[in-house]
């Protein structure tokens, strides 16, 4: 046994224990978060069992006789639908073990920490129902397998059993005692840099008592028995020590570990970077308001897929002849895309389904998610109010439209198996109304960014949530009212908003729709002029017994009547709510223009863009702060960088007409300045002028994609301190990357567009 690392908790307060397993709880059911080599990790079961003492033991008594069922958290049954790993222990065995433990006498402070530790770890509620139906262990192998290991414990392995109790190597424990087991599966990322894919398997088992959670990898001998692989065995610790707490991992062979770098890495990585992690989770406190990554998917099936797709579509980003960043949208766009693949492959096989699912995306923007979706087999089109670029280098089997999508009677797809609203602004809270009133089958799944009501921007009203919380919760709201479950699932993107809602089923019976129909109009009718909801109404759930078809609809109907209605009433009784009228559902409804109008001032005209510049510039350098330093070459340079002003500073030396004609654009002065990014600097409210022999960009490595348009952007353009400076500019010819005069001017270099096909 081996310490590979230790560290002391600074500052604790009273977060320990609780905090400790808080933070052993994300390295067991997110490993990812630390070990980015990891997609993911699926608990297969819970249980109670006790680790008697070897010496305690008579000849014909097993540990597995000792095993008390504590049944798995919810959504973590056993594959087969049972409860899980069975007991084996008879009513006289649990009441002696209990004995047992109150003759131990624990102290009221351990009483405490079993309670903090337990809590999280059996109400987790993971993996999601999609997960357990990966796992394939049965119940009885699960029984044996834990049988085994403990028997193997009483029979001579006492440094393995000193090791799980953390008593010394020629002690035993006083008494028997209470453990906690998981048996989970951890899964590596799919990748052609990644040989190992094979899911691992470990049993965990946490003793609250002692403070420790210890890891026992399983692997395959040559009979296909699942047995503990010794060598990769370690342990995370807690301990205690005049008011000072510290976190420990310790390694049971360190001279037989093997690390094959993805699941099991080198003990190092454990004892620093792990480490430090565990310890500053453990101080955080904090809890988050959204659920874990692909908690309705497989995380197996979408790593993979991810994967595949991202080798497919990768030379999308060299090619991508948007102004947005190609990494960033194209690999987002992909991993939405797998996300939807394994959704719809798990629906098909679980409503008996060989058709692929159709589908149409508002909102559609560069088209993406159309044209992969179309690619993988799945018929479908895109809408949106304006057509991009890109769309001209899809082959025909993408179908994009330009159109404006105003929700109302002519806007509806009775034919389509889903809606997809990805960041579609102003539409995002009709999708689920658009959804229901295409067909009592239409599903849909969005993923909210900007904060749009029915009509007009979304106002919030809850300073105890965040914008983005509330505003989520408001669109749950809308589904829920139009008769949907609503799930909710957090994806794997590269975006601050990656929360997606998701209406797979509905709460009543198709021989309700009109009157639930009636419920709909009444509630996006009492929205106008209430860009929140009313005081008191929260979102609760969807009732778990309400499904279509079901005996229980009423009830759950009811409940929706209720909450639709209390608010309806008086929006009624001054405004009417009649039947459905042709036309818009809600006049006032206004789609984004089709032509862009754009706002941050690259509109305004380039000699009066050059006057502002060049009078801001004149203004800071009337500050003759000269700076001497080396520039890139090596000589020394005594250069005027002028002053640093305030922005309201330059704004009192412009012209009040100057001034009118740039806050007509969005950020105004500001943005104007921000875009003249040769010539300035702005920082927190101020404006400098910007030296470019402090900037490390060109000698920064950068992605691939990035290096090419920095190098197909060299001396593209005139060297504004070469032409305007007074003394010149600060680098010389060959380390500057624009041109000084004409001669080196160069064209810019044009992309031609490909066909993907």
């Amino acid at each position: 046994m081996a310490e590979v690392g230790r560290t002391g908790i600074s500052y604790p307060g009273a977060l320990l224990p609780q905090g400790f397993w808080a933070a052993v709880e994300v390295w067991l059911e997110r490993p990812q978060v630390a070990n980015k080599r990891l997609c993911g990790a699926r608990l297969e079961a819970r249980w109670s069992a006790a680790l008697p003492c070897a010496e305690a033991r008579g000849p014909g008594t097993s540990a597995g006789s000792e095993q008390k069922e504590r049944g798995p958290g919810p959504g973590q049954g056993s594959p087969g639908g049972g409860p899980g790993p069975r007991s084996l222990s008879g009513p006289e065995q649990g009441t002696a073990c209990c004995e047992l433990e109150e003759a131990q006498g624990q102290c009221q402070q351990e009483e405490a920490q079993r309670e903090a530790a337990s809590v999280p770890l059996r109400d987790s509620g993971h993996p999601g129902h999609a997960e357990g139906r990966e796992g394939d262990f049965p119940a009885a192998d699960l029984d044996s397998l834990w049988e085994d290991f403990s028997q193997s414990l009483a029979r001579g392995n006492s440094e393995l059993l000193a090791f799980l109790t953390s008593s010394g190597a020629g002690s035993q424990p006083e008494a028997q005692r209470e453990l906690d087991v998981v048996l989970r599966t951890v899964i590596p990322k799919t990748s052609p840099h990644c040989p190992l894919t094979t899911p691992r398997r470990e049993i965990v088992v946490q003793d609250v008592l002692n403070g420790t959670i210890t890891f026992l990898p399983l692997e395959e001998d040559d009979e296909g028995n699942l047995k503990v692989k010794m060598s990769n065995v370690y342990q995370i610790q807690l301990s205690h020590s005049k008011e000072e707490w510290f976190i420990s991992v310790l390694i049971f062979c360190p001279e037989r570990w093997h690390s094959d770098g993805i699941v099991y890495p080198k003990p190092t990585w454990l004892g620093e970077e792990l480490l430090a992690k565990l310890a500053k989770w453990s101080v955080e406190n904090k809890k988050s308001d959204f659920k874990s990554t692909l908690s309705l998917i497989s995380i197996m099936k979408y790593s993979k897929a991810y994967q595949e797709l991202k080798e497919k579509y990768k030379e999308m980003v060299k090619v991508w002849p948007e102004v947005t960043d190609p990494e960033k949208f194209v690999y987002e766009d992909v991993a939405i895309a797998a996300y939807l693949l394994i959704l719809w492959e798990e629906e098909r096989a679980e409503r008996r389904l060989t058709a692929r699912q159709s589908f149409v995306d508002l909102g559609c923007g560069n088209g993406l998610l159309v044209h992969i979706l179309s690619s993988e087999g799945h018929p479908g089109r895109g809408i949106d109010v304006r057509r991009r670029k890109i769309w001209d280098m899809y082959g025909p089997q993408t179908q994009l439209e330009e159109d404006a999508i105003t929700p109302n009677d002519k806007t509806l797809f009775p034919d389509v198996d889903w809606l997809i609203g990805n960041h579609s602004d102003e539409l995002t809270p009709w999708i689920p109304v658009i959804a229901a009133r295409s067909s009592y089958n239409c599903r849909f799944f969005v993923l909210p960014c900007c904060f749009f009501d029915f009509i007009g921007r979304y106002s919030r009203r809850q300073s105890k949530k965040t914008q983005y919380r509330e505003y989520l919760d408001f669109i749950k709201e809308v589904g829920f009212t139009c008769g949907f479950h609503v799930d909710e699932d957090c994806l794997r993107i590269p975006s601050t908003k990656r929360v997606c809602l998701v209406g797979k089923s509905r709460t009543y019976p198709s021989s309700r729709e009109a009157s639930v129909d009636e419920k709909r109009t009444q509630y996006i009718k009492s929205r106008r002029g209430c860009p929140v909801s009313p005081p008191g109404w929260e979102l609760s759930p969807s009732p778990r017994w309400v499904a279509a078809g079901s005996a229980g609809h009423c009830d759950g109907q009811q409940a929706l009547d209720a909450r639709v209605g209390c608010v309806t009433r008086a929006w009624a009784a001054e405004h009417g709510a009649g039947p459905q009228a042709e036309g818009p559902w809600l006049p006032g409804f206004h789609p984004r223009e089709k032509a862009e109008r754009v706002r941050n001032c690259a509109a305004l005209p380039r000699d009066f863009i050059d006057q502002v510049v060049l009078q801001v510039a004149n203004l800071l350098l009337g500050g003759k702060q000269l700076n001497t330093r080396s520039s890139r070459n090596g000589s020394l340079k005594t250069w005027n960088g002028g002053e640093s002003l305030s922005l309201a500073e330059v704004a009192n030396e412009l012209d009040t007409e100057t001034l009118r004609r740039l806050k007509r654009e969005c950020g105004g002065l500001q943005t104007l300045l921000r875009n003249s990014h040769q010539v300035f600097q702005v920082v927190n409210g101020r404006v400098h002028i910007r030296d470019w022999r402090e900037e490390t960009l060109w000698k920064t490595k950068q992605p691939e994609a990035k290096q090419r348009l920095l190098s197909e952007a060299c001396k593209t353009r005139l060297c504004w301190f070469f032409m305007h400076h007074p003394d010149g500019c600060a680098l010389s010819t060959d380390c500057c990357p624009f041109a000084h005069g004409p001669a080196e001017l160069r064209p810019p270099r044009t992309t031609p567009r490909k066909k993907i096909s």
